[in-house]
């Protein structure tokens, strides 16, 4: 007689279970089914990172993110789990970063100078500002405002991720997230998700052609710098730092929506 193997429980059925049965080893499966998940994203939110922020430690703060969306999640509302579960894992990550406080207060403050000068040099201009333009409101030449784009390049992760709204846990919104994922409903936040939505796809429209591009290639198509470097002709450091321009002229143009509506 031939022994059939076993197959192993469908997702759905295993998400009937924890959430209808309270059955934890259905979500220990889950758990463990999505761990590549936490993995992939801890390595994209590493990029451009310095060398003294551990992979291990991103990966273990996106682990509290995996189990809080898999307790959090709702079958039943028609949402991938994956884009549910990037959302939350990312925010773990990001939490973490902040909780150590690895970025100096002098690159913070720079990163802050940055923003401030593009936002009322754009203000003023009433367009998009070139980096001959940003680098001279910065009293710096050329070489020294590469210099400072590749010396902020590590906040703009935390940057993009700053929250939007005021309350609790559950009331906030994450700018990066929407960036990635236009297409993502928030429960209870629906108008206020696609008011910010708007406000952020025009302001990825007023960037320039490369910042444009930078932008896309990395939060919507999920290149890596190196990959987008590739694409675009140009090294690494170069998208890098047209990523950390874009990202502090989407910062700038934000904040000023945020402080006219909050």
């Amino acid at each position: 007689m031939i022994e059939l193997k076993q197959q192993p429980p469908s997702e759905a059925s295993l998400w009937e279970r924890y959430k209808d049965y309270g059955d934890y080893s259905a979500r220990d499966q889950l758990i463990l089914r999505y761990t590549g998940l936490v993995k992939y994203t801890a390595g994209r939110v590493a990029i451009g990172m310095p060398n003294s922020v551990d992979m291990e430690d991103l990966i273990s703060y996106g682990i509290f993110g995996l189990l809080d969306a898999v307790d959090k999640f709702d079958p039943n509302r028609g949402i991938k789990f994956e884009s549910y579960a990037t959302v939350r894992i990312r925010g773990a990550i990001i939490d973490g970063l902040r909780a150590a406080d690895w970025v100096p207060r002098s690159v913070r403050a720079k990163a802050r100078r940055l923003e401030r000068t593009v936002a009322e040099l754009e203000f003023r201009l009433g367009r998009s500002a070139s980096e001959d333009e940003i680098a001279k409101a910065l009293n710096l030449s050329k070489e020294e405002y590469y210099e400072m784009l590749d010396e902020v390049k590590s906040t703009t992760i935390t940057s993009l991720d700053e929250l939007w709204g005021e309350g609790g846990e559950d009331d906030f919104l994450r700018l990066g997230d929407m960036v990635e994922d236009t297409k993502l409903p928030e429960p209870g936040h629906d108008l206020e998700v696609e008011a910010v939505k708007a406000t952020l796809a025009q302001a990825i429209e007023a960037l320039s052609e490369r910042e444009r591009q930078v932008i896309t290639l990395y939060y919507y198509e999920k290149l890596t710098l190196r990959e987008i470097g590739e694409v675009l002709s140009v090294t690494e450091s170069r998208v890098s730092q047209i990523h950390t321009q874009a990202v502090a002229k989407l910062r700038s143009r934000l904040e000023r929506i945020r402080h006219a509506v909050v």
